[in-house]
């Protein structure tokens, strides 16, 4: 058996396709839409994310606003420069891209986002929102995991409610912005969830929890984690892990968190990576950056989150 392998790059075109017409139509009726990325030092994965959020941003008519500071830059710096974007009319959401320099409290510099240009959910307010069930806005790389997984159910025809009722997802990581967010989404939705750390690849071994688990999404940030004796059959397999690895020639190559070479004949399905959940949770901040700008400009939000197996409930204005 090989995996099957799902297609980030084609569910994403799916996805791009209806936010340019969005867009498109909103530019129309006279609405400002622009993502203000800012990154703090040259750390590889934030640097990388960031360019690839530019050329989207370009191809599909959002203005893209990058701030780029020295790997120096004080709080206080970061948070005046955070309350100048809060105050652009021009920006509809902020995305302070991690890690943050370890100088500088990542908490400050979130509470300091305006809550409604929050697009990463990363303020308290947005992330208990989210805790609760009724999201703002949901974290892209989450929100891109689930949307993978009811794609590729809907692919193989499987009903994705009855899918996730009987369904064990062990999430490895517990990130504010990918692991713990899964977590809500996969109690969303009435699945069994449970969550370890790469702590127990170190103590009771990981394979102990993720063996039995019928959906593993990976978020620990350790290239080659999970190998082949850490999965079980049929399982799926959304890789969130991005890592630089250099090659015997110098160069630099993405990786992610699962050994793809030797899981893949042991799975059901599998994101690659690159090309996975990178290209959707590109596409999905943008969608949550143009729901934003509809809440600025005071108008009902509506497609901003990854579809359910049952009705969702959204919060249509700040609180």
């Amino acid at each position: 058996m090989s995996a099957q392998v799902i297609d980030g790059r084609a569910c994403a075109r799916v996805l791009e396709e209806v936010l340019e017409a969005d867009v498109a139509r909103l530019r129309q009726e006279g609405l400002g839409i622009g993502l203000a990325t800012v990154v703090v030092g040259d750390e590889y994965s934030s640097g990388a994310y960031e360019r690839r959020l530019r050329r989207l941003a370009d191809e599909l008519g959002v203005t893209h606003s990058p701030q780029t500071l020295p790997g120096d830059t004080d709080q206080e710096a970061l948070l005046t420069r955070i309350g100048e974007l809060n105050a652009d009319p021009a920006v509809s959401g902020i995305l302070v891209l991690r890690p943050l320099p370890a100088h500088i409290d990542e908490a400050v510099v979130f509470r300091a986002i305006d809550p409604l240009k929050d697009v990463e959910a990363v303020h308290p307010e947005n992330a208990g929102l989210l805790a609760l069930g009724v999201p703002r806005f949901v974290p892209s790389t989450a929100a891109s995991c689930f949307h993978l997984l009811d794609t590729w159910l809907d692919s193989v025809g499987e009903d994705r409610a009855d899918f996730y009722h009987r369904a064990n997802i062990v999430v490895v990581g517990r990130s504010d912005n990918v692991g713990k967010p899964a977590i809500s989404l996969g109690y969303e939705r009435q699945a069994t969830v449970q969550s370890v750390d790469e702590w127990a690849d170190r103590t009771t071994g990981i394979g102990r929890y993720t063996r039995w688990a019928d959906v593993l999404i990976v978020a620990a940030g350790k290239a080659g984690l999970i190998r082949a004796e850490h999965v079980g059959e049929n399982a799926v397999v959304i890789d969130v892990g991005i890592n630089a690895a250099t090659g015997p020639d110098g160069s630099v190559r993405m990786v992610g968190d699962v050994d793809h070479d030797s899981v893949a004949p042991r799975v059901r399905a599998l994101t690659p990576v690159p090309g996975g959940v990178g290209p959707v949770t590109d596409v999905w901040l943008l969608r949550n950056t143009v729901a934003a700008a509809r809440l600025l400009a005071g108008r009902p939000i509506d497609r901003v989150r990854p579809s359910l197996p049952t009705p969702a409930r959204v919060l249509p204005e700040a609180s």
